[in-house]
């Protein structure tokens, strides 16, 4: 599996499928996880059909955190290609979250906060790398 990072704008927004959001709330990072697996996830999902990459963003991070009131920006898009698959593309987003709410009552078992990466991760070959070009957009932006 390969994953790769690009400036934003340089993938057509068309071929966004996904949109993943490195998120802090009350200065710890946000992670989910869904409620069939025991690993732990940067909040995220599949793009509705026609709707907006950044309105995705949002009702991600919603619905798996139960996020109220927040800031969002972008920061950059990936792709991962897997073996005799198609490769896929996704935008990663940067939210700080200021007020959480009720998690709704979907696949999200719970989130947790932590101060850096947890260990066990659902996506070990994709979230690290996300989470890394966040902390340096982060740093050089704030």
């Amino acid at each position: 599996m390969k994953t790769e990072i690009y400036k934003l704008g340089i993938v057509e927004d068309k071929e966004l499928k996904f949109a993943v959001i490195v998120s802090k709330f009350n200065n710890k990072f946000v992670y989910v996880r869904h409620k069939k697996r025991e690993t732990w996830e940067i909040p995220g999902g599949h793009r509705e059909l026609s709707e907006d990459i950044g309105k995705t963003a949002e009702r991600e991070l919603k619905e798996e955190t139960g996020a109220v009131k927040f800031k969002i920006e972008p920061v950059c898009d990936y792709s991962v290609k897997k073996e005799g698959q198609p490769q896929d593309y996704g935008r990663v987003y940067y939210a700080n979250i200021e007020e959480l709410g009720e998690l709704p009552d979907f696949e999200i078992g719970e989130i947790k906060l932590f101060d850096y990466l947890p260990e066990k991760l659902t996506y070990p070959e994709i979230q690290p790398i996300l989470f890394k070009w966040v902390m340096k957009f982060t740093v050089v932006t704030k």
